[in-house]
């Protein structure tokens, strides 16, 4: 039997379904109606040099680990704090084709920032119309400023209004309108105060992404909640356990009505990793086996792996123990990330990471993985802007030669920490909207800190 070749990061062909931008201060620039553009989100300085979103009266961090790529890893953390203390490819759109380059990415997804996730910052806005009218200037923004901005580079992703479910099904229909196949929602939507995943109330969202064939894409901590046993726990818990949040969202939306009925909805559990796939539908067919009768749970005849399999994208950065059940998962259903510029970020060094992880699976396998499955999954050919033999790794590399990847030069000489951080040093340090109401919600506040 012949041996598989090795696999060498040059020649791979990467597609990043789960990376992050850093949103540009003039990105609201001429696309509000007249009457709101004196309202729309805008980069403000502080007093202390940080500068912050400002949204009708509240201050919006925008970097901190969502912006530490190239950077000393000893600068990990809450920091920085301005732009020109983060890459520039985190927000511009020309910069961040060149890193992509340097990195070896073909194309990327990205996920917002600084208004969360799945548009937490607007649904808070007391004033509806202008929330719905600034989320719609965003979305206009990535598929117009951005993703349209490097055809072929950027596959692009929409917010959507879930306090109001048609409103939802409106925007969902008019961005795929627009050539938009992907949405960004909440892992656990009861987390953010409005109704489950099971609930009728989100219906004709539902049926606008069955009709649109729209991915929904579930990126772990869209919930505004991190997964911890305790808040005095270290924040490598958190760090660690984070992935595993959307395991507890696949088997809620598994024994889900959603599937049966909207049968041509995806979802894509993003950076949530692989390596706990196996293990759950193992026990969700051997609970569908002893209890379907007694429960009355019923999937139209199918097994619960064989509904995850139709129904799910499975997506990771690192996950060697994944790869290797790779074939109790479906490899179909996989997708890669780089989630540049974040803090677990394999960038610039994600072809070599990857290529140590694919050694031994059959070049099929490795094309579905690094890039054909985005391709399919995503409505989106990279390659009727790019040739192929232009797109991958030493071939883009080649582009950006010029291009410094760092780690940059410490801005200040490192303090380690006299103790592990935990969840509650990061909650009073944040000054994040969100993330204030976590701290409130756990008891903390300024005076609680005695670190």
């Amino acid at each position: 039997m012949a041996e598989t070749p090795p696999v060498v990061a040059d020649d791979l062909i990467i597609i990043s379904v789960d990376d992050h931008v850093v949103e540009p201060p003039d990105m609201f620039d001429g696309r509000l109606p007249a009457r709101y553009a004196d309202r729309a989100p805008r980069v403000i300085e502080r007093a202390d040099g940080r500068e912050m979103w400002l949204f009708e009266g509240v201050e919006i961090p925008n970097f901190g680990l969502n912006a530490v790529s190239g950077r000393p890893e000893e600068e990990y953390g809450i920091e920085p704090t301005r732009y020109d203390e983060i890459r520039s490819g985190c927000w511009d759109v020309a910069a961040r084709i060149d890193d992509m380059n340097a990195g070896g990415v073909l194309a990327s997804m990205c996920f917002p920032s600084f208004p969360q996730f799945c548009g937490q910052i607007f649904a808070n806005t007391e004033d509806k119309d202008l929330a719905l009218a600034v989320l719609q200037a965003y979305n206009d923004w990535h598929i117009e400023g951005w993703a349209g901005a490097a055809p072929g580079r950027l596959i692009p992703l929409a917010l959507i209004p879930y306090w109001d479910p048609q409103l939802m099904a409106d925007e969902v229909r008019r961005v795929a309108a627009a050539g938009v196949r992907a949405v960004t929602w909440s892992e656990n939507p009861e987390k953010l105060g409005v109704p489950s995943f099971h609930s009728e109330h989100w219906d004709p969202f539902w049926r606008a992404c069955d009709d649109a064939g729209m991915v929904v894409c579930l990126h772990i901590g869209s919930s505004s909640q991190v997964k911890l046993p305790s808040i005095e726990a270290p924040f490598t818990t958190m760090m660690t356990l984070q992935p595993t949040a959307v395991m507890d969202t696949a088997a809620d939306l598994l024994w889900s009505r959603v599937l049966g009925e909207f049968p041509n909805v995806r979802f894509a559990l993003s950076e949530g990793s692989i390596g706990w796939i196996p293990y759950l539908l193992e026990r969700a067919d051997y609970v569908w086996e002893h209890h379907r009768r007694w429960t009355g749970s019923d999937l139209g005849g199918r097994l619960p792996s064989e509904v995850f399999r139709e129904h799910f994208l499975a997506c990771f950065i690192s996950d060697d123990a994944g790869l290797r059940l790779l074939d109790r998962i479906g490899s179909d259903i996989v997708c890669v990330e780089s989630d540049y510029p974040h803090s677990d970020s394999t960038w610039p060094n994600t072809p070599e990471r990857l290529a140590a992880q694919l050694q031994g699976l059959d070049r099929d396998v490795i094309d579905a993985l690094t890039h054909r499955n985005a391709m399919r999954h995503f409505d989106f050919d990279p390659f009727l802007h790019v040739p192929v033999e232009s797109a991958n790794v030493a071939a883009l590399r080649s582009l950006a030669t010029h291009v410094d990847v760092g780690p940059t030069e410490p801005r200040r000489a490192f303090t380690p920490p006299e103790r592990p951080l935990t969840l509650t040093d990061m909650l009073l340090r944040a000054e994040h909207p969100l993330l204030d109401e976590q701290a409130a919600a756990e008891g903390l506040n300024d005076e609680d800190d005695d670190s």
